[in-house]
């Protein structure tokens, strides 16, 4: 039994690492899209190249998160996350170093793989290391000051692209890195499952996924040239994720077992996911451009205005968790959409010379506000509609579906907006074109608020609930406690993630 207390040198620092280690990925989620605008006219890139900078990273983050989380479990919990962190450190040199558009998207695609390893890892050290006792205290000192990076993260990245330029975005991932790795490697104790020995990796399923995303990405990004390519490409992407589906329902290990969805709540609340964070993912990478091309402000000035989201998430998720539970996850899910629907028809009014305090901030207060409802019950919702013993792997899936959403957001929404390869060069043509994408995230909110309320039950009073009650991330619900298999499948204890029943004994991250 782990017994490392919370009070103890040996726990504060594990708890540092595992802070700085996550807090990498989570600020490298946040702060880019803040300099995609000086990326665009320094390398000269189109604005295809800026949705790949975007996706490139989400694409292999989303599809290796899984593995990523069953590699630690084999081969040591600690081991992999200091590789994770070297990877990304490594793969953020060679983005800020970049000569090239093209040597920046790969670059990104290899920090998605860093981020893959390092991010289940984080929270898994965690409740591999910490006595029962202090679990939940450190899980929530974990995610609280993750949610103080998360809020840091944009007002950092406008400050360094209009300083030291924007390359400094990722260098800064490599002293981290440096201060992280000894740290890792001399406080932080090693940890494992031996049931994991056994079995393989679904590899195969991890390639197919990923694969299908990523052919998909491209069609979308690339359809308006119309050319054979891109047609070959979305069929191909289409045949990848039927064979998915076909290797998931054969293998008897599957990284994700098709059984799961025979709940029709988990079904459903996946695709609410969809639905909300595909709004999201839109907005996040639009909203950065719209400021700064159409609404004039500086980086500082874009990164610094997002942040009441942030803030308003990270004070208080805790508290709409809770109501959540009191009052079952119908109503916030339902409510939340319809008021992020309500903050995306506000930002139509984010246009030249906007403001701030009578057109952006109202759009954003109101977003915010409707995020903060919607987040924490829909992270117990996914958690309740399965048995307990497959609640890590739900969240894991319900986590990487919300990345996917994303993904696919940030490819297909140009295209629907009418967005030309120098929209973002032109003030009035993005302006047009932003305000189209707005109505189009607010009706796929509504979509959302109303498979919500047709579909969504209270759960059993049993259920197993959210340990991270802090949550500021806007790229996806937060990963949660699960054991996970050698094939990248979770399983868990019941009774794990409740303080009052031990706290998460053997409880992982995916």
């Amino acid at each position: 039994m782990p017994d490392i207390r919370l009070g103890s040198p040996q726990g504060k620092w594990v708890l540092f690492t595992t802070i700085l280690g996550s807090s990498m990925a989570l600020l490298d989620s946040t702060v880019v899209n803040v300099a995609l605008p000086r990326m665009g006219e320094d390398l000269d890139a189109d604005l295809a190249a800026l949705q790949w900078t975007v996706n490139a990273y989400m694409l292999t983050l989303a599809g290796l998160i899984l593995l990523g989380g069953a590699l630690g479990d084999r081969f040591g919990r600690r081991k992999v996350f200091v590789i994770g962190v070297v990877w990304f450190a490594a793969a953020s040199l060679l983005c800020g170093l970049a000569p090239n558009v093209g040597v920046l998207i790969a670059a990104r695609a290899l920090q998605g793989v860093g981020g893959a390893l390092l991010t289940p890892g984080s929270l898994a050290i965690i409740q591999a290391s910490f006595h029962p006792d202090d679990r939940a205290r450190a899980v929530g000192l974990w995610s609280g000051f993750g949610g103080i990076g998360a809020a840091v993260g944009p007002f950092l990245g406008g400050y360094l692209v209009d300083g030291p330029g924007w390359r400094w975005v990722f260098l800064l991932n490599v002293p981290l890195a440096l201060l992280c790795v000894p740290v890792a490697t001399r406080h932080v104790p090693e940890s494992g499952d031996g049931r994991t020995h056994e079995g393989r990796f679904d590899v195969l399923g991890a390639f197919l996924g990923a694969s299908s995303l990523a052919l998909v990405t491209y069609a979308l990004i690339e359809a308006a040239e119309g050319s054979v390519v891109v047609t070959v490409s979305a069929v191909a992407g289409v045949a990848a994720g039927v064979a998915f589906v076909y290797v998931e329902r054969a293998r008897p290990d599957p990284m994700m077992p098709p059984e799961i969805f025979a709940s029709r709540q988990f079904t459903t609340v996946n695709l609410v996911t969809l639905c909300v964070y595909a709004a999201f993912g839109g907005f996040f990478f639009l909203a950065a451009l719209q400021l700064q091309v159409v609404s004039g402000y500086s980086a500082l000035g874009a990164g610094t205005a997002l942040l009441p989201i942030t803030v308003l998430m990270l004070l208080l998720s805790s508290r709409a968790g809770a109501l959540g539970e009191r009052i079952g996850p119908r109503i916030p899910l339902t409510v939340g959409p319809l008021l992020c629907a309500a903050g995306m028809l506000l930002a139509l009014r984010v246009g030249p010379d906007a403001s701030y305090v009578r057109d952006v901030l109202p759009a954003l207060l109101v977003l915010g506000l409707g995020m903060v409802t919607l987040v924490a019950p829909l992270t117990a919702t996914v958690l309740a509609s399965v048995d307990t013993e497959h609640a890590g792997l739900a969240s894991g899936i319900n986590n990487a579906a919300a990345r996917a959403a994303g993904l696919v957001a940030v490819a297909a929404l140009p295209l629907i907006a009418g967005m030309g390869p120098e929209a973002y060069r032109s003030a009035s043509q993005f302006d047009e074109a932003f305000g189209t994408a707005m109505i189009v995230c607010a009706a796929t909110l509504v979509v959302g608020a109303v498979l919500s309320y047709t579909t969504i039950r209270r759960p059993e009073p049993d259920c197993r609930h959210p340990e991270c009650r802090t949550h500021c991330g806007v790229v996806s619900p937060p990963l949660e406690a699960g054991e996970v298999g050698a094939a990248g499948r979770v399983t868990g204890d019941p009774g794990a993630g409740d303080p009052e029943a031990g706290g998460l004994e053997g409880g992982r991250e995916k």
